[in-house]
């Protein structure tokens, strides 16, 4: 008999396999002492406010139940942010190693821990982080301001930016811009997937307005949608922009601007700290963060968690300069039908995404890949897919391509529920490429933060994905050449891209070989 069935620990032992680092699980199951389990709740705690800042208020404070799909129509102002300029101070950094990648950390922890301050004072939710981009949600309120919190947040925001308009490097000065769109509208918010794997997703032709506000706005400048102009045009003085958009003027006073409407919400939900060692006592305790840890883990990548659950003791995740092979699938047809889902529809909508998700997901991680968040786009909604981070392998290009139709096979075989009197129909656009990025835990170090990997390899990948007809798969020159022995692939000529000074060659993975032609 182990010595852990005699203590009240082995009651609990299941949900703390994954939870534990090694070594303290090690010790946990050979020395089930009332001090080690002293060390695991504190260890719990630790990992409990970590998962805290690595979730966004609707997780962190709602905590829905793992594997409970559930929807809610909501009324507020989305914020979409986007920077110019990373790239430029990634290549600046990426030549020093692991000091510049150090230097680079430091330099994004002051921009955002700037922008989330911001945001949080102004009463805004910051739902995601998407490379260098954010998501912020302003929630509507008893007052009907939130467009108004929103668009003063984002013109302190600009005025912020002032401070990183010239960053000294060793190749030079490099100068950062952002862009903000602001839009308001109603959407669907979901939860989505197993108790293994959860996703909060937003949907609804409000979300891809509000991103579509951000991408026809101007860099350092406050962009509004003609429904967000309509709320805050007696308060505001406003200039028309590009494409239907309004561009706010920031001619307010600094006095004025520098007040904010509302204290903060607070993130963290405090822990108790342990004031007795009597094992039945200290178990309960364990047990209540159990039950608060997993339903915020269960919303992070596998991997991410174990990163966490490692580094929880010093909070201290490395930055590094990796090659991942990244991966984003636009999945059409299913986030669009919520508006047009009559009452009561909305869960089967969700349950019905919920199912393609999980299975995505079941395909990425059975060949070691990583699912890292569903996220908005102009149509549908991006399914963001890393091979060779956190975890690498010596095939990961063709570990992506091999995932890449099962997730197609996933999206054209799949029974569409009807959905307002019609069935929706469903298709995806597969984009594949692989280059160098920058990965680190990326916000606010004491407040809201997330594992993220950025650089233009990144937005790279997003560019093939949109050169993809519908139901295909697009990649780069260099993963054709890792794939080309066994997939078929056509070339598609060279092609110029958004944000890039030459074309690119790119070709379509049309099928996988036969095994007898490989060999032959």
């Amino acid at each position: 008999m182990n010595a852990l069935t005699e203590t009240p620990l082995s009651a609990v032992e299941h949900r703390l396999r994954y939870l534990l680092p090694a070594e303290m699980y090690v010790s946990m199951w050979g020395n089930p002492s009332a001090e080690i389990m002293v060390v695991v709740y504190n260890h719990l705690r630790t990992l409990h406010h970590i998962l805290q800042d690595y979730t966004s208020q609707q997780i962190s404070i709602n905590k829905p139940k793992p594997g409970d799909v559930k929807t809610q129509w909501q009324h507020g102002t989305m914020m979409f942010t986007d920077l110019a300029g990373f790239t430029k101070l990634m290549e600046a950094n990426s030549a020093k190693g692991s000091a510049g990648a150090a230097d680079l950390l430091n330099q994004l922890t002051k921009y955002f821990s700037a922008m989330i301050a911001i945001i949080s004072k102004s009463g805004g939710d910051l739902i995601e982080f998407t490379g260098d981009a954010l998501l912020v949600v302003f929630p509507k309120n008893d007052k009907n301001d939130d467009t108004l919190r929103a668009v003063r947040a984002g013109l302190r925001m600009q005025r912020a930016m002032k401070e990183f308009a010239e960053i000294e490097t060793s190749a030079g000065v490099v100068n950062l811009k952002m862009r903000i769109g602001i839009h308001s509208g109603r959407f669907l918010t979901a939860d989505i997937g197993t108790p293994r794997r959860m996703e909060h997703v937003l949907l609804g032709s409000e979300v891809h307005q509000a991103k579509l506000t951000e991408g026809n706005g101007m860099n350092e400048r406050v962009n509004l949608s003609q429904q967000a102009y309509e709320q805050i045009a007696a308060q505001f003085n406003v200039e028309a922009g590009n494409s239907g958009c309004y561009l706010v003027k920031d001619d307010l006073t600094h006095e004025k601007l520098g007040e904010y409407e509302i204290a903060p919400i607070k993130r963290r939900m405090a822990s108790n700290v342990l004031m007795t060692r009597e094992k039945n006592e200290v178990l309960q305790q364990i047990t209540g963060l159990l039950d608060s840890i997993e339903p915020m883990a269960s919303y992070l990548p596998t991997p991410v968690v174990s990163l966490l659950v490692e580094s929880a003791a010093d909070r201290n995740i490395p930055a590094d300069f990796p090659h991942p092979t990244i991966m984003f699938v636009n999945f059409i047809g299913l986030p669009e039908a919520a508006d047009r889902a009559l009452p009561g529809e909305e869960t089967k909508l969700a349950l019905a995404f919920s199912r393609i998700f999980s299975l995505i997901n079941a395909a990425v991680e059975s060949r070691g890949g990583m699912l890292k968040k569903v996220t908005y786009h102009l149509s549908g909604s991006d399914i963001v897919i890393y091979f060779g981070v956190p975890t690498a392998h010596t095939n990961d290009e063709l570990r992506a391509a091999s995932a890449a139709f099962a997730i197609r096979d996933v999206i054209l075989n799949f029974d569409v529920p009807s959905i307002g009197g019609s069935q929706p129909e469903i298709s995806c656009k597969i984009g594949i490429h692989t280059g160098p990025t920058f990965v680190a835990e990326i916000g606010d170090p004491h407040g809201r933060r997330e594992y993220n990997v950025l650089g233009d390899a990144v937005n790279t990948t997003a560019r093939l994905m949109n050169q993809a007809q519908k139901n295909k798969i697009v990649v780069s020159e260099d993963i054709k050449k890792t794939v080309d022995a066994q997939y078929q692939c056509a070339s598609l000529g060279k092609i110029m891209l958004k944000g890039k000074n030459a074309p690119m060659l790119l070709y379509e993975v049309e099928r996988k070989k036969d095994a007898h032609k490989i060999s032959g």
